[in-house]
């Protein structure tokens, strides 16, 4: 191979990465656009290399360098919020008897290792948990734990968005409903801590962006979610497999219609997918607080077999300690919220005339938006 060769290869792959880098900046839900929020890591560390392998040339490849350098600033840029270079939006707070513990976890539908997670559960002890992917065969394999939870959400299903639900708290309301027109289920709760202190809890677990499926739903899943889950003033704590990365578009628009903290912000990526390869790992896995929350403890837990790893998170339901270790979340402008009010509206009423046009049942189906103290 010529060096005039090798350099055009070298210039076409450095533009190639600095397309794909742009291109989740395109305001589209196109399948392969949306895809390309999740590696940025992986693309940073291919423009990386490009840009370290740059001296080989007899004369410096500058158009290259010039795209590869480009890529590389941009997603550093994207991804520096989830590393220690960026503030923390939530200084973690000293344990307390008033601790709540969540396991939330996509325990993948074929993964057969139900011993280790069985184990993983009584270890750990968590009061509430959510379980994604979860068939007939893995709700037989966790009864036994699950008959220490005082309450149970079974939702098995064969399609990979199956969901369990169960936790050991007073429980208002527990339940699962349908957000989408396809069948991708969300579980909404009204808890209580054995405080007395009340909180909601909202599972997600969208359709990731695919070849024949675009981001609408799971984009309008997650914004549908976020505002429904504010129709109360009380604090709410969001988990799941967003199947979205934590810098993406939807999930900034999900944290900014919730007006959420992200624990992860300053504190580094704590990668929850793909737990099977370490170069391809990215935050898919969320935990999203209102700012009336004290979190005491995150992390991931073990590699059992899945493709995701187990997320803990362990909180305190102590508004003034929350008020002193959180940061104030970024308010919508009052034109921005008007057209979001109006938009999901709009979408609420077309979704219950799809509901009941596929005939889904009127117990699965969200109640208006309106928030209880507010018309808005």
């Amino acid at each position: 191979m010529t060096p005039e060769v090798a350099m055009l290869i070298y210039d076409g792959l450095a533009l190639i990465v600095l397309v794909v880098t742009l291109l989740p900046e395109l305001d589209v839900t196109w399948w392969w656009v949306r895809a390309m929020d999740v590696p940025r890591v992986q693309i940073a560390l291919v423009a990386f290399g490009l840009l370290a392998i740059s001296p080989l040339f007899p004369d410096w490849p500058l158009l290259g360098m010039i795209a590869a350098g480009a890529a590389l600033l941009w997603q550093a840029w994207k991804v520096h919020p989830y590393t220690p270079l960026k503030a923390k939006e939530v200084q973690l707070a000293q344990t307390g008897e008033d601790e709540v513990k969540f396991l939330a976890w996509n325990v993948l539908m074929e993964n057969s290792d139900y011993q280790q997670a069985r184990d993983l559960i009584d270890r750990e002890s968590p009061d509430a948990i959510l379980l994604m992917e979860t068939d007939q065969s893995w709700l037989e394999a966790l009864e036994p734990v699950l008959d220490q939870y005082e309450t149970v959400v079974r939702h098995p299903k064969d399609n990979y968005y199956g969901l369990i639900f169960a936790t050991r708290l007073p429980v208002r309301e527990a339940r699962v409903v349908y957000l989408t027109e396809d069948d991708t289920p969300t579980l909404f709760a009204h808890l209580e801590t054995l405080e007395g202190t009340e909180f909601r809890f909202v599972g997600l677990h969208p359709r990731p962006p695919l070849p024949g499926t675009n981001s609408d739903f799971r984009d309008r899943q997650m914004l549908y979610a976020a505002r429904f889950a504010r129709k109360s003033t009380l604090p709410i704590v969001a988990m799941g497999d967003y199947n979205a990365a934590a810098w993406s578009r939807a999930s900034r628009h999900f944290k900014q219609v919730g007006e959420f903290l992200d624990p992860r912000v300053g504190r580094g990526l704590k990668a929850s997918f793909d737990a099977r390869s370490r170069l391809l790992r990215c935050p898919i896995d969320q935990l999203y607080i209102t700012p009336d929350i004290a979190v005491t403890g995150f992390h991931r837990g073990p590699h059992i077999g899945s493709d995701h790893f187990p997320m803990f998170a362990t909180i305190r339901l102590d508004a003034r300690l929350a008020a002193r270790l959180n940061r104030a979340p970024p308010q919508m402008d009052h034109t921005t919220r008007a057209a979001l009010a109006a938009a999901l509206a709009d979408y609420h009423e077309w979704l219950a005339e799809r509901h009941a046009e596929t005939g889904v049942d009127e117990m699965f189906r969200p109640p208006p938006l309106t928030r209880d103290n507010d018309a808005g």
